[in-house]
C-alpha cells in the first residue's frame, strides 16, 4: 500500500509538472513574463466558466502584451495538483481554491497578504458577503467568489394534498415531513425531505448544520476550542438522529439523487443551496410549476465560503501588480453584476446590480435573501481552529453521527465521544 501511494505521488508530481511545462512553452502574444499562468476546475463550467472567460478578455484588453493562460483541473485532481505545484516552486499567478482548501495553503504561507494591495488601491469589499473567512492570521489572502445560503425547495401540490403549510421551524417540518411521505405495501412512494447523506463526508456533516445552527450548537466557538459536548449539540445529535431514522427520508442515497428525486415528483421538500436551482430548472413542465423556493425553516441557515481568488506569494513583483490587476476586475461592480447574469451564480458583492438576473431568474430573490441571511449571521461550514484539520475531523464527526443512528445510540453519551475525538485531532500534531 505504501509503495502504491509512493508511485502515486510520484505520477502526481511528474503530470503537474507537465502541466507546468505546457503552459510555460504555449505560444504568447508576447514574452513568458507576459504571462500569468491560470488554472481552475470551472474552466468549462457553464455560466461561471464563461464569467472567467470575460473577466480574462477585459483584463487582456487593458492590459496590452499580457496574456492569461487558463488552464482546467478536473475537481476530483485540483488540490492535489495545486499541493504539488505550490510545493515544487511554480504557482499559478491567479490561485482558484475551493474554500476547504485555502486554509491549508495560507497555512503554509503560498499566499499574498492583499492588505497593502487593498489599502493602496482603496478598494472596498465592506459588505462583501462572507469575506471576513478570507482573513487568515489577521490578513486578507483572498478574495471571496461565491458565499452561499441554504433556501427550501418545496412541492406545493404535495403539501397541499397533505393539508400542510409550508413548515417555518423544526417541528413544521418533521410534522410536514412526516404527512407527505407516502408507503404502500412497505414501499415508499414518496418522500417527505432528502439530505444529501450520500454525497461524502463533507456533505454529510453539512447537512447536520441544518439542525444545529437553529440551537447555537456548531463545532467550535469562536475561540477556536471544540464545542460537541454541550446540551445545544446534544439536542442537534437527537433532532438529527430523528429524521435518519424516522423515514421520511432516503437512507442510502447516492451523490444527487435527493435533488433528482425532487424534480421527479418524488419527494416534498429540499434544503439545499444555490445549485439546486438549475437542476430544479430541469424538471417536466407539469412537475416544474409546483416548485417553489422559499426560506428555509432552519434559521440561520447553512451557509459558507465556496470558493475563492487570490495570488500567489512566490512569484515576481510585476506580476503580482498584474494578478492585482485582474482581482480588481473580478470584483468590480460590473464584473459582478456580470456574475449574476453570464455566471448565473450569485454575486458577493452588495454593490452588484442585480435587476437583470432576477428578471432572468424570478427565484433569484430567494437566493439572495438566504446568501445574506447566512453572511449576517456569520455562518460558514469550516470550524475556527480546524481549518486544516476539517477533513479527518468531518470524517469523525460522520462515523460517529451514523453508528448513533445505526445502533440508537444515546446522544448525549455520542457527544462526549465525539468531544474527546474532536480535541485529540486538533492537539495533534
Amino acid at each position: 500500500m505504501q509503495g502504491k501511494r509512493i508511485c502515486a505521488t510520484i505520477i502526481m508530481a511528474a503530470w503537474a509538472a507537465a502541466l507546468v511545462a505546457g503552459i510555460a512553452l504555449a505560444p504568447t502574444p508576447a514574452s513568458a513574463d507576459d504571462t500569468l499562468k491560470f488554472i481552475s476546475y470551472q474552466k468549462d463550467e457553464k455560466g461561471v466558466g464563461d464569467w472567467f472567460v470575460a473577466v480574462i478578455r477585459e483584463f487582456e484588453a487593458t492590459h496590452p502584451g499580457v496574456h492569461i493562460e487558463f488552464t482546467k483541473v478536473e475537481p476530483g485532481a485540483y488540490a492535489e495538483t495545486m499541493t504539488t505545484l505550490f510545493a515544487g516552486g511554480s504557482p499559478p499567478d491567479i490561485v482558484h481554491l475551493a474554500a476547504f482548501d485555502y486554509p491549508k495553503f495560507a497555512a503554509n504561507d503560498w499566499l499574498e497578504n492583499l492588505d497593502p494591495y487593498i489599502a493602496q488601491s482603496k478598494f472596498d469589499l465592506k459588505g462583501w458577503a462572507g469575506q471576513s473567512k478570507c482573513i487568515w492570521k489577521g490578513h486578507t489572502v483572498c478574495i471571496l467568489n461565491l458565499y452561499f445560503g441554504f433556501f427550501m425547495a418545496y412541492n406545493d401540490e404535495m403539501l397541499a394534498k397533505a393539508g400542510v403549510a409550508v413548515p417555518k421551524n423544526y417541528s413544521e417540518f418533521m410534522d410536514a415531513a412526516k404527512k407527505t411521505t407516502i408507503v404502500k405495501d412497505g414501499i415508499v412512494q414518496q418522500f417527505g425531505t432528502g439530505h444529501e447523506i450520500g454525497a461524502g463526508v463533507a456533505w454529510y456533516v453539512t447537512e447536520m448544520l441544518n439542525y444545529m445552527l437553529p440551537l447555537h450548537a456548531f463545532w467550535t466557538n469562536d475561540k477556536g476550542e471544540v464545542t460537541l459536548d454541550t446540551p445545544q449539540m446534544v439536542q442537534a445529535l437527537t433532532e438529527w438522529k430523528a429524521i435518519n431514522r424516522s423515514g421520511f427520508m432516503p437512507k442510502d442515497p447516492k451523490p444527487g439523487d435527493t435533488r433528482q428525486l425532487l424534480i421527479d415528483s418524488k419527494e416534498a421538500m429540499k434544503v439545499d443551496g444555490p445549485w439546486l436551482a438549475p437542476i430544479i430548472a430541469q424538471a417536466k413542465p407539469e412537475i416544474r410549476a409546483h416548485l417553489k423556493l422559499t426560506a428555509s425553516p432552519f434559521q440561520p441557515p447553512v451557509g459558507g465560503t465556496s470558493n475563492v481568488l487570490a495570488m500567489a506569494h512566490d512569484i515576481s513583483a510585476a506580476h503580482k501588480k498584474l494578478v492585482w490587476d485582474f482581482l480588481t476586475i473580478a470584483a468590480s461592480d460590473k464584473f459582478q453584476t456580470l456574475l449574476g447574469t453570464l455566471g448565473q451564480s450569485l454575486p458577493s458583492s452588495p454593490r452588484a446590480d442585480v435587476a437583470a438576473a432576477k428578471e432572468k431568474n424570478p427565484d433569484l430573490a430567494v437566493l439572495l435573501n438566504a446568501q445574506h441571511a447566512a453572511s449576517e449571521a456569520g455562518i460558514d461550514r469550516i470550524p475556527t481552529g480546524l481549518e486544516t484539520k476539517y477533513n479527518e475531523f468531518s470524517k469523525m464527526i460522520m462515523e460517529e453521527a451514523q453508528r448513533m443512528i445505526i445502533n440508537d445510540l444515546d446522544p448525549a453519551a455520542v457527544a462526549k465521544v465525539m468531544q474527546k475525538r474532536g480535541v485529540e485531532i486538533q492537539q495533534a500534531s
